[in-house]
């Protein structure tokens, strides 16, 4: 078979498993996907690569079997980039890559209309337990308790814009490793890259609340567009 030929079968061949065939647009990212959470929801945080600050954030609906997207917006991830979920170290400012779920919303600042999603409220009492020796490691705590070290923690009421309104991200929530970080959320920009969260505009935030429907299940994925942290890989 002449080279030209075997080239082109190739080329096909790669179009085909993007799940794109000539003259066809690709299929949307959640169906590249390999898991989207089980839900019809989903948002997807993608940066171009590992050590970038900025990306963007699309938010999902699976309508009909289709996913179909219903909003995106620019955001921004850790100072130091992301790192994968599983390896992450504690203090390091990097987003885990992964596929969470979306445990529960909160804000210094009332839920806006229409939310539906659990949303608590932030206020001077409230702190994320980010201390590895305490029984509340990982934990949104109403007062600070005893085995919680207020310097090993976050007090949320003092980043009232930043959390004006945010969605905690189950990175390592369910059963939290001690020294892999705790207090990853979905939140309202700040002046810059955040500590290791993923961070949108307030506008943005406020819209995502509005629409995450929690009879649907909704997930996030965090990723790369390409590579050992690529966003289709979870």
């Amino acid at each position: 078979m002449r080279p030209g030929v075997v080239l082109a079968l190739v080329s096909v061949s790669c179009l085909a498993l993007l799940g794109a065939a000539p003259g066809r647009e690709p299929a949307p990212l959640p169906a590249r996907m390999a898991d989207t959470g089980g839900g019809s929801q989903l948002i997807v945080a993608q940066a171009p690569d590992t050590g970038a600050t900025e990306g963007t954030v699309a938010w999902w609906d699976l309508r009909d079997g289709r996913w179909v997207r219903a909003g995106t917006a620019p955001a921004r991830f850790g100072a130091h980039g992301l790192v994968e979920g599983t390896t992450r170290t504690q203090g390091t400012e990097t987003t885990p890559t992964g596929l969470y779920d979306l445990p529960f919303g909160f804000g210094t600042e009332p839920a806006p209309a229409g939310t539906s999603v659990e949303y608590r409220a932030v206020k001077d009492s409230s702190w994320w337990c980010q201390d590895n020796g305490s029984r509340s490691y990982n934990r949104w705590v109403d007062p600070l308790p005893a085995d919680c070290r207020a310097a090993e923690s976050e007090h949320l009421a003092d980043y009232r814009e930043q959390y004006a309104h945010g969605l905690v991200i189950g990175f390592n929530y369910d059963r939290p490793v001690r020294g892999r970080g705790a207090g990853i959320f979905l939140h309202v920009n700040g002046r810059g890259p955040t500590s290791g969260c993923v961070s949108v505009p307030k506008e943005a935030m406020e819209r995502i609340l509005r629409w995450a429907d929690p009879e649907r299940e909704p997930h996030i994925a965090v990723g790369t567009e390409d590579g050992a942290t690529a966003v289709t890989r979870y």
